[in-house]
């Protein structure tokens, strides 16, 4: 799985929204399931979302360049935007047309080939999600952590497209447009998630708890007077931290040097952060009482 890359979760994200897309949507219109045809759209969407992620990806590999010093990495939140952008334009069509149709109160009894198609198409997305999630935790992807999140919603959608043509089949058939509502309704949420998530990354947002746990860390190297500052963002799924401590004042350059190396390494072998800048000042408190 840590030799995969994370746009080979891509390409099995996009193969198998391809499928079940055209599958969702033949099937739908041929059982008059509104349900599954939001089901349908709700796949195609990710089809788009899909690729949008993968070029995010492929454009955040490239090496660094006179324009972009620090890499081509915010590609990849860039992509993670795009596709919510998608997802939330498909979300709305669909709650347009299901409120459309509950007005209209035209119900159509659906087939039950829509209930097995749903219910397969939820099993086999839950494996997705599995494999998608698993590899966006080793390689630490956020796009395809967000797109692994979608996959999870996709199965809830799907077993929610079941639940709604069996309510149908039971003379319920007014819950068939229902469920195509609440399916546009969780579209246009995980949309929401997801540019919510991407928005508070690019503008350097971090999570401040790990900063309270990198900053305990920290403290406790010996040598490591006090944490004066600490600040994070994030690069794609590269991690990057600005630290400022401050030492006894009468060391030498080296034995600083060599303290600030610690920093370095417990920051990556502990937390796995490449990217640590560690500014070092004199500590003033023992500074003031040497000086009187």
């Amino acid at each position: 799985m840590t030799k995969m890359k994370p746009e080979f979760g891509a390409w099995v994200s996009i193969g198998s929204y391809i499928v079940l897309s055209f599958g969702k949507l033949y099937v739908g219109y041929m059982s008059n399931s509104e349900a599954l045809k939001a089901d349908g759209w709700n796949n195609f969407t990710d089809i788009l979302a899909s690729t949008a992620i993968l070029i995010g990806l492929l454009i955040a590999k490239k090496p660094r360049d006179d324009n972009h010093p620090y890499g081509h990495s915010r590609a990849e939140h860039i992509s993670s935007l795009i596709a919510a952008f998608i997802m939330m334009s498909i979300g709305v069509d669909v709650l347009i047309n299901a409120v459309q149709t509950l007005k209209e109160g035209e119900y159509v009894k659906p087939d039950w080939i829509a209930v097995w198609t749903a219910g397969t198409s939820a099993v086999f997305m839950f494996f997705v999600y599995m494999f998608n999630n698993r590899l966006a935790i080793a390689t630490n992807s956020q796009a395809l952590a967000a797109a692994a999140k979608d996959h999870l919603s996709d199965v809830l959608v799907s077993v929610g497209t079941v639940v709604g043509v069996i309510g149908a089949q039971l003379h319920m058939r007014w819950l068939d447009p229902v469920t195509a509502f609440v399916i546009g309704f969780m579209i246009c949420k995980t949309a929401w998630d997801i540019f919510k998530e991407a928005s508070h990354t690019l503008t350097d947002g971090f999570d401040d708890e790990m900063l309270k746990q990198y900053k305990q860390e920290i403290e406790r190297i010996d040598g490591v007077k006090q944490v004066v500052d600490i600040k994070g963002r994030m690069y794609g799924n590269e991690v990057v931290i600005d630290v400022t401590i401050s030492v006894a004042p009468y060391l030498n350059v080296v034995t600083s040097h060599d303290i600030a190396d610690q920093v370095e390494r417990l920051l990556e072998q502990k937390y796995g952060v490449v990217y640590a800048h560690i500014h070092i000042e004199p500590y003033e408190q023992e500074y003031v009482f040497r000086g009187d």
